[in-house]
């Protein structure tokens, strides 16, 4: 079931939200468990059996760390494989199997398996739990349902953000619920509908056409353009489905961490990390990156570090060669950034006392370097990604973009809105929601209802799933 869909916004979503405020205090965790599965099981019922596997697997295994310390190592490294190896196996095992067959010239046959929805946030989910009550951070949740709504949770269930149980473990328990908390949720929500279906999907069809082409007849400027189309779809579309899932949380209660801070405006890829899925990269800094010694072993030992770091962050996001390239881009950015910084020290003063041409360098730079990366996580192929930058190297053609803003004013101005709301200060934004929240209520209600109609009027007829439904 999608956000965005007319099943979920005007069925799914407001039969729950008048249950959970109907039903007494006891029996909503209850309620949003039961609706989180049914809206698990909508989409492919029988992995609804995989969610309860997991649910009862890991719970049961922190019980048994909680009550055996002397082997909480050997528990931790059972339950880390055994999640792991759910994950491998409906996500990379045709992967693998077709790499084998590929360097062995081999015939294992492939299995096609469909890969369960959300499997890779709710599985990092999970294992942020076990991780971290090995470590001793919070007691054991003795309450199988308080568990289970953690780890199947509807808004945050398919994409993200990926919730840490620390973060929520006392929400599960107690929240508080307030008119004014409830009008923000649908607020944030609507932010979040409104850039999945106004921008990422408008840009989404645009990027989806140009790839459809044949790619070698495709100049290198019209290239360059489908690639800065797509890196605002992607961040839209994946900045809306957090939103939306922020502000979902707020009308049942729920406090959210947050997931993206304008990361194209980073001066460094450093610092679009900390801006850019924040809930991943904090994840995987504190759950890979540290394990594997982070930078208390030496330069050398760093960067492998962060190249490791980052090619299981690409292979995370899906089974396929480009991902891992991808992550190889930016784990050799990300240690190529740590070397220049600890060796040019009026370097160190980045994003901070920094002279203003710098800054505006190390922006563009970060940029372009995300926008290239973007064109590996896109591509359908490798043999697409040749294509693509063999033509934006040796047949560019800049006379093309006057033609594309000629010819597609509409798009253009899309991208040049796209664009101008990210790169607005922040405190515009700020001033602007201030306004809102303390506009009486009845105003908030005509400003939500406006919203509401201008989304549904701009809505188009498919409903396109969101991107990282796909990882």
């Amino acid at each position: 079931m999608v956000f965005s869909s007319l099943l979920f916004l005007w069925l799914f979503l407001p039969v729950v939200v008048a249950g959970y405020y109907i039903v007494p205090s006891k029996c909503k965790n209850i309620l949003l468990l039961i609706s989180s599965l049914l809206f698990y099981a909508w989409g492919e019922p029988v992995y609804i059996l995989l969610m309860l596997f997991s649910i009862f697997f890991n719970w049961g295994t922190g019980l048994l760390i909680d009550r055996f310390r002397k082997i909480d190592g050997i528990l931790l490294a059972v339950n880390v494989v055994g999640n792991l190896a759910l994950l491998g196996f409906f996500k990379y095992y045709d992967f693998f199997i077709g790499l084998v067959n590929s360097c062995f010239k081999t015939t294992f046959p492939e299995k096609n398996i469909p890969l369960p929805i959300g499997i890779s946030f709710f599985t990092f989910q999970i294992l942020s739990y076990v991780i971290d009550l090995y470590r001793g951070r919070y007691p054991v949740q003795k309450n199988i349902l308080n568990l289970a709504l953690y780890i199947s949770f509807f808004p945050q269930l398919i994409a993200g953000p990926i919730v840490r149980y620390v973060d929520i473990d006392r929400q599960l328990e107690s929240r508080t619920h307030s008119t004014q908390k409830a009008m923000e949720g649908i607020r944030r929500f609507l932010y979040g509908l409104g850039k999945k279906v106004l921008i990422a999907n408008v840009l989404g069809q645009c990027v989806d056409s140009i790839y459809a082409m044949e790619l070698s007849e495709v100049t290198g400027a019209f290239a360059w353009l489908a690639a800065g189309m797509y890196m605002l779809q992607i961040y839209y579309d994946f900045s809306g489905y957090s939103d939306m899932a922020i502000g979902l949380g707020k009308l049942f209660g729920f406090d959210f961490p947050e997931n993206f801070n304008y990361p194209y405006i980073s001066q460094s890829i450093t610092e679009f990390w900390r801006r850019w899925h924040i809930s991943l990269s904090s994840w995987l800094k504190d759950y890979l990156y540290i394990s594997l010694g982070g930078n208390r072993k030496g330069k050398i030992r760093t960067y492998m570090n962060l190249m490791i770091t980052m090619l299981l962050g690409g292979l995370w996001h899906g089974a396929s060669i480009s991902f891992i390239l991808w992550g190889a881009l930016h784990g050799i950015a990300l240690a190529a950034h740590k070397f220049i910084m600890g060796y040019f020290s009026s370097f160190k003063a980045l994003g901070c006392e920094m002279k203003p041409w710098r800054r505006v360098l190390g922006v563009l730079i970060t940029f372009h370097v995300v926008c290239f990366g973007w064109i590996l996580f896109r591509a359908t192929s490798m043999k697409a990604v040749g294509e693509m930058l063999s033509q934006i190297f040796t047949n560019f053609h800049p006379e093309v973009f006057m033609q594309f803003v000629s010819g597609y004013k509409g798009v253009f101005a899309l991208m040049v809105i796209g664009y101008v709301l990210h790169f607005m200060p922040k405190r515009s934004e700020d001033v602007l929601r201030e306004i809102v929240t303390r506009s009486p209520l009845l105003i908030q209600a005509a400003i939500l209802a406006i919203a509401i109609f201008i989304v549904v009027q701009f809505k188009s007829a498919g409903v396109q799933p969101f991107i990282y439904f796909q990882f």
